[in-house]
């Protein structure tokens, strides 16, 4: 691809700023701030940064809350090449003991993490706060005009934190050519696809965190697009506040879309705002993506990504309509790749399957993380040739679209035979009685591990648990059949939204779950 009209990120957002400096950014609890005084935010940030030392290359370290300042801070921070770390909020102090280790960055904070317990190796950071140190009034500043990109294409410029679902969370990298060639804050590369998306985020629902890849990514779509992010004051209510705010937009886990469907099930709420309701984060079941498309129509869309690739595939509305209402309702999917990206489907050779044909999915795309930040070993598993190794499986059909499975990694050893967490857990969600499935492996004597299922009804049903095992045996044979099945009214979520398996799995192993159990 030509690359000769991309301007080097994040100059793209300082343009389209200065192109319209009237027209809102952000709605801050209600309050229009304009593109005009974001950038008057981002000059002072940048100037107080500046003062401190900061400029390509060096370290940077955020940990702050969801405002029109935070957003400027992380802005000014790129505009001087720095090499930026946010702190998702949740983190355990064993984790801050991991993450924060380099003594030269400088550390941001604001009124949003004051009660943050920092390890002892932290105390060494310089240490900032937002509103005091970086935006004092009448403090000197960089003009406006004179805001310029200084990023080197081959620097990290942002190191994204996951989750920590396997106790440390792992830092991936990317640098400021990876940035530059994002699909979403690059408008030199959006295609006809990107735009009709963009035009939905007129009102982008803003939550959560800054720090999340994915949030970041659509809130670049947003700006960039003309949108406006809109931040309402907390605690938000869904599906309320799509209603109260005239939503256009929004990114949504499968946890929360649970819950708004639920909700909307005896709540008359007005959605028709939304244009663009994007659903990613873990499995979706096809009941309850049916169920979406029915309650809120052409505002469905269904995604799939990961922090170390960005969003890699989208299931549009129009997509969605075409897909029969039989299959609609038993074989989820999550789309076609993005224009920007190219997928394979590998056996565990890394050697490419046909279509149809289930394996690990490999992503190349080049806004993908050039590795994990100071771990060489999991970097090498996962890079490959310019591929990312996903760690999900799936399989693409002969009409495009992306079918996942279940997770590489996320397998139960019984008797020494691999079962896959993901089948089972899609097999159980498809009766009719159950609502969510997860399933979770643990130590067990006999067997070396055992597979422990957990399942949410229907609202007003009673699953048979006979028949769910019964399910099990029939699909995917006797060996594949859990431990033990129990209902549980709800699954625990992780502080990223996402459901917490090993908090189930942990309440079951101590008898602390409310429950019915085999």
């Amino acid at each position: 691809m030509d690359h000769s009209t991309e301007s080097p990120f994040p100059q793209p957002l300082i343009d389209a700023f200065r192109a319209r400096p009237d027209a809102p950014a952000f709605e801050y609890r209600s309050r229009p701030v304009a593109r005009g005084e974001v950038l008057e935010l981002i000059a002072r940030c940048a100037h107080a940064l500046r003062a401190e030392g900061l400029g390509p290359g060096r370290p940077v370290t955020l940990a702050t809350g969801v405002t029109p300042e935070a957003f400027a801070l992380r802005i000014a921070a790129h505009l001087l090449g720095c090499r930026v770390t946010g702190l998702p909020p949740g983190l355990t102090a064993h984790q801050l003991a991991h993450v924060l280790t380099d003594a030269a960055a400088v550390l941001v904070t604001d009124e949003s993490t004051e009660g943050l317990q920092l390890p002892p190796a932290a105390e060494k950071m310089t240490r900032l706060r937002l509103g005091p140190d970086l935006l004092k009034p009448g403090s000197e500043t960089i003009a406006p005009d004179g805001l310029t990109a200084l990023g080197r294409p081959d620097d990290i410029a942002l190191i994204n934190l996951t989750s920590g679902s396997t106790g440390r969370p792992k830092g991936c990298a990317q640098t400021y050519r990876s940035l530059t060639r994002n699909w979403a804050w690059q408008p030199a590369r959006w295609t006809a696809r990107t735009a009709d998306l963009a035009a939905g985020y007129s009102r982008y629902l803003l939550f959560g965190t800054l720090t999340s890849a994915v949030i970041f990514e659509h809130l670049g779509l947003s700006l960039l697009g003309g949108g406006t992010a809109v931040i309402p004051a907390p605690p938000l209510e869904f599906p309320r506040v799509f209603e109260e705010h005239r939503i256009t937009a929004c990114l949504l886990t499968v946890p929360r879309l649970h819950h708004i469907l639920d909700a909307l099930r005896t709540e008359p709420v007005d959605t028709s705002s939304l244009r663009a309701l994007l659903v990613a984060g873990s499995p979706l079941a096809p009941h309850r993506l049916a169920e979406a498309v029915d309650r809120l129509g052409a505002a469905v869309h269904h995604a799939y990504g990961q922090t170390e690739t960005g969003m890699l595939t989208l299931l549009t509305p129009g997509e969605l309509a075409a897909l029969p209402r039989e299959e609609l309702l038993t074989r989820t999917t999550v789309g076609r790749p993005l224009d920007t990206v190219e997928l394979s489907v590998r056996d565990p050779e890394g050697r490419p399957q046909a279509a149809g044909e289930t394996g690990e999915i490999w992503a190349r795309t080049e806004s993908a993380m050039t590795g994990y930040w100071q771990d060489e070993e999991q970097t090498r598993e996962v890079l490959r040739d310019g591929w990312v190794r996903t760690r999900d499986l799936g399989r693409l059909d002969e009409d495009g679209l992306l079918r996942l499975t279940g997770r590489s990694r996320d397998v139960i050893i019984v008797n020494a035979v691999l079962h896959y967490a993901g089948a089972i857990e899609q097999c159980l969600a498809g009766h009719p009685d159950v609502d969510q499935a997860y399933v979770a492996g643990a130590p067990d004597e006999r067997t070396g591990e055992a597979a422990y299922a957990f399942v949410v009804p229907v609202a007003g049903r009673t699953p048979d648990l006979a028949a769910l095992r019964a399910r099990v045996a029939a699909e995917l044979g006797e060996a594949s059949v859990p431990a033990a099945v129990t209902v549980v009214r709800e699954a625990p979520l992780t502080p990223g939204g996402k459901p917490d398996k090993r908090a189930l799995l942990a309440a079951f192993l101590a008898g602390g779950e409310e429950r019915e159990e085999d």
